[in-house]
């Protein structure tokens, strides 16, 4: 990797930065509680990941949109007989969702001191733009930004418009982030540079089912061996 070949470094936000995966593990199996009359937990599961993922194109990701999509797989998969009380009960889980603390992954502040030494560094992250914003203000992490994108999705127009709004040639960019779908495969696709840095969990849509040349991008234990890379 030819460090001087870059100039902007890209970081993801969600289970690269801090963790956001596993509280929605957590509300999703909450859920599936509340659904056992009518369906086993892990139908209710499959139920759930169908709505979601038919609500993308509407709704996008986030948390307001996994709330919509719990709430329309209970009604669908009750015959519209769940309580008002289990509906509030459902509401409630999403709220304590948007409510969770914002608990920063190992050495992330130490890396991005490092790091914003010698580069200009911005948050590529998609998502709810409210509840992003959020997490963004309670990380404590915004001074550390050049530029923060809140992106709709990541697939590689996203990124040709990010790199065209930041002036730069794709060979001037890297992207660091825990999902090879969304951070790390777009980004090289269109020329510019990536680092892996797997999370302990991964939402199943951002899961890649067919076999990846690994050999196209460097992947690390940690975020901070970024720092013999760079």
């Amino acid at each position: 990797m030819k460090e001087n070949d870059i100039k902007i470094i890209g970081f993801d936000a969600d289970d690269t930065l801090w963790i956001n995966e596993p509280f929605y593990q957590n509300a999703e199996n909450e859920f599936c509680e509340i659904l056992k009359p009518y369906f086993s937990v892990a139908e209710a599961h499959k139920e759930l990941f169908k709505t979601e993922i038919q609500n993308l194109e509407m709704y996008g990701y986030g948390a307001k949109g996994f709330i919509l999509s719990m709430i329309e797989t209970a009604l669908r998969i009750s015959g519209h007989k769940i309580s008002s009380f289990d509906v509030t009960r459902i509401l409630e889980i999403g709220r304590n969702l948007l409510n969770q603390p914002v608990v920063l992954l190992n050495n992330v502040e130490m890396v991005l001191q490092q790091l914003q030494k010698k580069y200009k560094i911005i948050l590529a992250t998609k998502g709810d733009l409210l509840d992003q914003e959020r997490k963004l203000v309670k990380s404590g992490l915004a001074k550390y930004f050049h530029h923060i994108e809140i992106m709709s999705d990541k697939q590689e127009n996203n990124y040709k418009k990010l790199i065209h709004h930041l002036d730069i040639e794709p060979r001037d960019f890297i992207m660091i982030g825990n999902s090879i779908k969304s951070d790390i495969l777009p980004v090289i696709n269109i020329g510019a540079k990536a680092i892996h840095v797997p999370f302990e969990t991964t939402w199943l849509h951002e899961k890649i089912h067919e076999k990846t040349d690994q050999s196209r991008f460097v992947t690390v234990s940690n975020l901070d061996e970024v720092l013999k890379l760079l």
